[in-house]
């Protein structure tokens, strides 16, 4: 990790456990959601802007009105949410897009988590941790010797369907200006005592290598799980070099979705429950839409006893770990961004 060419830019070298958790405490005061507590979402978007531009980048509010959406219920509750579908007349929102001054023209790689919440959780770790992630490697980028083509993106209404990121992937993937998307989901939630990570029901039947893997680790949630497909190989394997290179050495587990991205593969989903777990946050409608992606998660429910719920608060989560997450992402960002021509010094 030291010899990549951000990873210590200046000052800025590494990420720091206190600010994410000095962003997560702020985000997770309380739970916060467009429709069922304006004024705490509001409050987390005026927050995020403000460290993005302090931090050096120039942020974009984009506003959305979306119509007759199918997504589903942000009422808490321990199942998946996905599971309880929803058709929603009309949704306001607004996601959050940041560049960096100088970056040049060209494909970008995006980075995003999503902003909100389920009523009645402070969702520190779903997803104030993604958030902080986000923010802190805006802090990271920053100090690169030469701007990434990188975008960080917070979305708004994910816990009603995925409702911002499909708005974002539709207005971000015109022209195929994005050439890959890492989701920051549930990211800082982990634990060393065995039987402690659970899988979906069916998953050993379509995913026997990674089943096998989790398996023999005792089933310790002591890890992060990277899904990717076919497109987004490489950068998953990146990521996994640069979370085991980090001061906290951290191990993550690669979980191939077999299905194609565009939109066979959201129908291959429907037809198999297992493979569509792999599909429950940001990423997917880029996915959908064609664009290479990432997931990176602890699993959420699986792993996580307080996923959807009042206790889901800032203590429970480690952020040295966290601060892994972090340099891993920051790594891989500009790894995959640094992969096409630039553009000629002016």
């Amino acid at each position: 990790m030291t010899n990549h060419p951000t990873a210590q830019p200046g000052s800025q070298a590494l990420p720091d456990p206190a600010r994410l958790r000095r962003h997560v405490e702020f985000l997770a005061a309380g739970p916060r959601s467009r429709r069922r507590a304006p004024a705490a979402m509001e409050r987390a978007e005026a927050y995020v802007r403000e460290e993005l531009a302090a931090a050096g980048w120039l942020v974009r509010r984009r506003p959305f009105d979306a119509r007759w959406q199918l997504g589903a219920t942000d009422r808490h509750g321990h199942r998946a949410l996905a599971l309880k579908p929803r058709l929603h007349p009309r949704l306001r929102g607004a996601n959050l897009a940041a560049t960096l001054p100088g970056a040049g023209a060209g494909q970008v790689v995006v980075v995003g988590a999503h902003l909100d919440s389920v009523s009645g959780s402070p969702g520190a770790d779903d997803n104030a941790s993604g958030v902080a992630v986000v923010l802190e490697t805006a802090r990271l980028l920053a100090g690169a010797p030469v701007p990434p083509r990188v975008v960080l993106a917070v979305f708004d209404m994910e816990e009603l369907g995925l409702i911002g990121a499909r708005q974002a992937a539709r207005e971000l993937g015109r022209g195929s200006e994005v050439r890959g998307m890492i989701c920051l989901e549930s990211v800082g939630y982990f634990s060393d005592a065995p039987g402690t990570q659970r899988l979906p029901v069916g998953f050993e039947r379509f995913f026997p290598e990674a089943s096998a893997a989790t398996r023999a680790g005792g089933h310790r949630g002591d890890f992060t799980l990277v899904v990717h497909r076919r497109s987004s190989a490489a950068a998953a394997g990146t990521w996994q070099r640069a979370a085991a290179a980090a001061p906290t050495a951290l191990p993550a587990l690669l979980l191939r979705d077999p299905r194609p991205d565009g939109p066979l593969g959201l129908l291959i989903g429907l037809a198999v429950p297992p493979a569509n777990h792999l599909g429950r946050s940001d990423h997917a409608p880029f996915w959908n839409r064609g664009i290479p992606a990432l997931m990176l998660t602890d699993t959420a429910n699986f792993r996580n006893p307080h996923y959807h719920r009042p206790s889901d608060v800032p203590d429970t989560l480690d952020y040295a770990r966290l601060a892994s997450v972090t340099a891993a992402t920051a790594v891989t960002a500009v790894s995959w961004s640094d992969t096409g021509p630039r553009p000629p010094a002016p």
